[in-house]
């Protein structure tokens, strides 16, 4: 027979209350998805208004006094928007407007992203205070692809979070949908997702493991003398790895969705010195409604109408503190950026200098969370095209005159490189980081090889196998 007991345990679990979670969705939305939220939120919350959409009551409207009941309240806003309805219109209505709510509705909201879609996994999980802090830091140095973006060795030592910690938190980012993301490279990524099937003892992991460059030139003979199968065993073991995805972050990338709006421009004042400004001119003013703050008071208002009209407000008014303070913080990440980035805004990406969330966070006075989250899914339109808020926060190396360059600078030498070699022998990693070690660029070859796949670069054998079918 199975026994049963009861057991009493007593734990303590970190939780976000409503208002916290909605500032964290706030503050990651996107402008056009922020936008969306606003509408959303007009349309549920009876007290807010738009502050350039004001309805206008007439003498014989609405007394607050006579409104005593939550009945009447209901009965009120739904003739409010009744009238919205069929007049098509809040107050005065212009062709300026128009343009407005017509851009709104046909634009596209963007998809949510990848980092939000991890955040989202990490707010639900009831860990230690410590090791949501670190996880947070592994969730800010994640790629589009969702790899790190540096070594995890070297992330610890920048963020200065012990080995231990470090590697409880990577494990636990890797336990997140989707499967792959938190891995240093392509490789990883496919046995994290051969783990996750539960392959972890199978063929096709130890392809990848062990033979993923023979994979790749479809060497399959040698292969299978090395793993001691057939052929036909390689062949369906390579179709099983061809399921697997090289970018577990495609889903969330923004390609579907070309109208992508930038949140902040980084433009030059009259003055000629380079200033930002928000681009929140579709954003929705939002406020309290007068005539629901004037009916808590009213003498006939009844004891749950009051209740629902606090809570509504102290919604609404959370809300709004919600988006000033989003605006706030994007805001002040941006004028950082333009200080110390002076250099990129004047001569182009060659000029891109390492900048780090921590570095910022320090900054400012905020936390390394508060900075990615603050950037996830932002753009930021510059003299040198739009670009994504958090291409700007990348480590990167010392040259040999003691100057700086970002990791973005290093792809785009590699890049430059590869576009002059010589078709008939393409340059091999080796021969890549000793070109960029004449630029006084040094890294490591297996460096070059990480940023050569960043960059959907074949390596030089399939390079040249490629031009010679052309």
């Amino acid at each position: 027979m199975a026994e049963f007991s009861l057991h009493q345990n007593l734990s303590q679990q970190q939780t976000l209350a409503p208002q916290m979670r909605k500032s964290l969705e706030v503050l990651q939305a996107g402008t056009m998805e922020l936008a969306q939220m606003v509408r959303q939120a007009l349309e549920a919350n009876p007290v807010l208004e738009d502050v350039s959409e004001t309805v206008s009551l007439d003498a014989d409207g609405p007394d607050p006094e006579a409104a005593d009941s939550l009945e009447h309240l209901n009965e009120t806003d739904d003739d409010w928007r009744d009238d919205d309805i069929v007049s098509g219109r809040l107050g005065t209505w212009n062709e300026d407007d128009e343009e407005k709510r017509q851009h709104l509705y046909e634009s596209i909201v963007a998809p949510e992203t990848l980092q939000q879609f991890l955040h989202q996994q990490l707010a639900y999980s009831m860990i230690e205070p410590e090791l949501r802090v670190a996880a947070e830091a592994v969730l800010g140095n994640l790629d589009s692809r969702g790899f790190l973006d540096l070594p995890a060795r070297e992330l610890g030592l920048r963020l200065g979070i012990r080995p231990t910690l470090l590697d409880a938190a990577l494990e636990l980012v890797r336990s997140f949908d989707p499967p792959g993301v938190g891995a240093a490279n392509l490789p990883d990524s496919l046995l994290l997702q051969l783990e996750r099937r539960g392959d972890r003892e199978s063929l096709e992991y130890r392809i990848v493991a062990e033979h993923l460059e023979d994979l790749a030139k479809r060497q399959f003979a040698r292969i299978a003398r090395a793993l001691g199968v057939t052929e036909e065993r390689v062949a369906e073991a390579t179709s099983s790895i061809a399921r697997l995805s090289p970018n577990p972050g495609a889903a969330f990338e923004p390609a579907g969705n070309p109208f992508v709006v930038p949140d902040v421009v980084i433009e030059r004042d009259d003055d000629g010195e380079w200033t930002a400004r928000l681009t929140d001119e579709r954003l929705p003013s939002l406020r309290i409604n007068d005539f629901y703050k004037d009916m808590i008071g009213g003498a006939k208002t009844d004891a749950a109408t009051r209740q629902f009209l606090r809570d509504r407000i102290a919604e609404g008014k959370g809300l709004i503190r919600a988006i000033e303070l989003r605006q706030e913080t994007i805001l002040a990440i941006t004028f950082k950026v333009i200080e110390h980035q002076r250099a990129f805004l004047d001569h182009g990406p060659r000029q891109l200098r390492p900048m780090t969330m921590t570095g910022m966070a320090e900054e400012l006075g905020m936390h390394n969370a508060t900075i990615s989250r603050a950037v996830a899914g932002k753009y930021v339109l510059t003299p040198h095209g739009l670009l994504e808020m958090r291409a700007f926060f990348a480590s990167g190396y010392q040259t040999s005159d003691g100057g700086e360059v970002s990791n973005a600078a290093v792809r785009e030498a590699m890049l430059r490189l590869v576009q002059r070699e010589n078709p008939a022998k393409p340059l091999t990693d080796e021969a890549l980081a000793k070109a960029l070690a004449g630029q006084g660029i040094k890294i490591a070859r297996r460096t070059v090889a990480k940023y050569r796949e960043q960059i959907g670069i074949q390596p030089a054998h399939l390079r040249k196998a490629i031009r010679s079918t052309e």
